[in-house]
């Protein structure tokens, strides 16, 4: 096992529409992360809806309440030495600056993909159910999505296979002194 890194902890938030790669690159990354010593912790949207935020809809208020807590627990750890990831929709630009307006170290991550092709993946199958209209407020379907104005990454898993993602990520980075 490697020892771990002593460097200051910070935020990686993954943001995009579901079914766009968030869960799957945030893994990889985290998973490099681990192996060149680092301590990292996932906090997965779907994760912390069923843990922490469990009871909480889908409208916007909720929504963000949901991302502000995610927001808190990942600013925890960052302060603490630890690499937060998240891989949350995040669906609306004010709440993710708010919540970047918190952290001293914060990357936004936007994991681009088109919606017409994350209706095509439809991993979970909520796209098909969105459309026949049994999941109301579904981002991009019937909710919006704010894409970042400004990320410091952005990755298009329409066009780049995860491992390039990560890969792209993990260069940034490297480049500015991350890790």
């Amino acid at each position: 096992m490697c020892q771990a890194v002593d460097k200051p902890g910070f935020t990686l938030w993954f943001t995009g529409l579901s079914g766009a790669g968030k869960s799957t690159i945030s893994g990889i990354v985290a998973e490099s992360l681990r192996s060149r010593g680092h301590r990292v912790e996932i906090l997965d949207g779907d994760e912390v809806r069923e843990n922490l935020s469990k009871g909480l809809g889908f409208s916007k208020e909720d929504r963000d309440t949901n991302i502000k807590r995610i927001g808190y627990v990942a600013k925890l750890l960052a302060r603490n030495g630890v690499i937060a990831i998240t891989a949350a929709i995040s669906p609306y630009r004010e709440t993710r600056d708010l919540v970047r307006s918190q952290h001293q170290r914060f990357v936004e991550i936007f994991v681009h993909c088109p919606l017409e092709v994350c209706i095509q993946r439809d991993v979970k199958g909520l796209y098909r159910k969105a459309l026949a209209g049994q999941i109301p407020q579904f981002t991009g379907v019937s909710d919006p999505y704010e894409e970042p104005l400004n990320p410091e990454v952005v990755v298009n898993t329409h066009l780049e296979s995860p491992a390039e993602s990560a890969a792209k990520i993990l260069n940034w980075l490297t480049q500015h002194h991350y890790i």
